[in-house]
This record gives C-alpha cells, sequence and structure tokens, in this order.
C-alpha cells in the first residue's frame, strides 16, 4: 500500500505564491509517476501536472504552464508544486496521485488540501 499525505494549503492573495507537498510513504517502489489534481466547488476534478517519480519529462495543464512547478526529491520521498501567480480561478483542493504505471488511471490519492486565493 502506498500512502499520500499533503500539506501546504491556505489562504493567499491573487499574484501570491504557494508550495505544496506531498509526502510518500509505504510501497514507494510501487510508484512509477506523481502527480497533481484539483477540484473546484461544484467542478470535476481536474489534472494539473505529472512527473515520472525516477526523473524525466514534466507534463502539465495549460491552464497553469508557465507559473506552477512539479519537482520531487527521492531523498524525502517528496513531490511538490511550486504554485506562483496564483489566480482566484486556481482556487481548489489540491490532491497528489500516485500512478502505478505511466499511463492509465492514478492508483494512490490523498486527503487533498485547499487552497483558496483571494482578489
Amino acid at each position: 500500500q502506498v500512502q499520500l499525505v499533503e500539506s501546504g494549503g491556505g489562504l493567499v492573495q491573487a499574484g501570491g505564491s504557494l508550495r505544496l507537498s506531498c509526502v510518500v510513504s509505504g510501497r514507494t517502489w510501487s510508484v512509477y509517476s506523481m502527480g497533481w489534481f484539483r477540484q473546484a466547488p461544484g467542478k470535476d476534478r481536474e489534472f494539473v501536472a505529472k512527473i515520472p517519480w525516477s526523473g524525466g519529462s514534466t507534463n502539465y495543464a495549460d491552464s497553469v504552464k508557465g507559473r506552477f512547478t512539479i519537482s520531487r526529491d527521492n531523498a524525502k520521498n517528496t513531490v511538490y508544486l511550486q504554485m506562483n501567480s496564483l489566480k482566484p480561478e486556481d482556487t481548489a483542493v489540491y490532491y497528489c496521485a500516485g500512478q502505478a504505471t505511466g499511463i492509465g488511471s492514478y492508483n494512490y490519492w490523498g486527503q487533498g488540501t485547499q487552497v483558496t486565493v483571494s482578489s
């Protein structure tokens, strides 16, 4: 089993920055890649960013390209999401997720952390 615990959410003004962290524990060797998703009130959960656990190219949703950066620290079993130039429309619960293979559904999910951007 793999456990994911997010932290770093909070309230920030538009234009500000936050860094989310996701600590991965348990059977970390079963994780192929990690991703961040978000879900705003009344909306479906959407993909934000993705990074292979062993390194490699990253992927971003068009809505966050150039503003968000995903990274990982394997020594700390932690994945980060640096969010800059935040906008009110970035307000959502952010989830980190682990994928056992490079494609398909995500197998492991954290409990989420709230990010609220005020205008």
